[in-house]
């Protein structure tokens, strides 16, 4: 009998053991909370909530994201270029940023021909050397465009800087050059297919 009040006495003890780990562990979240809020300790959760406004330490606090050379500044030129009857321009011309920052500009197209065209446009840099640190992660230069008479189009360019850009490059030119794709573009509305005689033909017509 008495082993059988010792074992009754051990899951009991156990089962006190078990619940107060239990409470442990769910309260656990908010103490450490409140710890890291008196220490500091969490100081970048801490930052993230700050309003800019409401507190001078909140006012100069910058998105978290440390791949950004906040300590340069880059100046981007769009330039453009069309090879046809047709409208082609960024909407800005200049654009400071900073490596490792993204960063979108818009580039304005319109078909002022009174026909369909297939365009599609590529991009330059300049310096060179800057090309394989421009990163585009959206241009409108990935794609070709079927554009309608007087139809206008306007597109976006999101781009990042790679921060291993040399130092001594602090201007760069992206420029594009839009011109109408070959043997793609659809006839003019209304007109009328053009048949083709064979030679053989006009010849023994002409001999007759």
């Amino acid at each position: 009998m008495s082993l059988y009040r010792e074992n009754i006495k051990m899951v009991s003890k156990l089962a006190i053991v078990a619940a107060g780990m239990f409470a442990f562990g769910y309260a656990l979240i908010p103490i450490y909370k409140h710890i890291c809020e008196m220490t500091g300790i969490n100081i970048l959760s801490i930052a993230e909530r700050q309003v800019p406004g409401n507190g001078a330490a909140g006012k100069d606090v910058k998105p978290g994201n440390s791949q950004i050379d906040y300590s340069r500044t880059i100046t981007v030129e769009f330039d453009a270029n069309s090879r046809g009857p047709w409208d082609f321009k960024p909407a800005q011309r200049s654009l400071q940023v900073h490596p490792g920052e993204l960063a979108t500009v818009m580039y304005q197209f319109q078909n002022v021909q009174n026909r369909r065209m297939a365009a599609q446009a590529i991009p330059s840099y300049a310096p060179n050397q800057a090309a394989p640190h421009f990163n585009k992660l959206e241009c409108f230069c990935f794609n070709q465009y079927t554009l309608e008479p007087g139809e206008k189009k306007e597109w976006p360019v999101a781009f990042v800087i790679d921060p291993k850009l040399s130092k001594d490059v602090t201007t760069i030119t992206l420029s594009y050059t839009f011109f109408e794709v070959s043997g793609k573009t659809p006839p003019a509305p209304g007109s009328a297919p053009v048949a083709v005689v064979p030679a053989e033909l006009v010849a023994t017509k002409v001999g007759s």
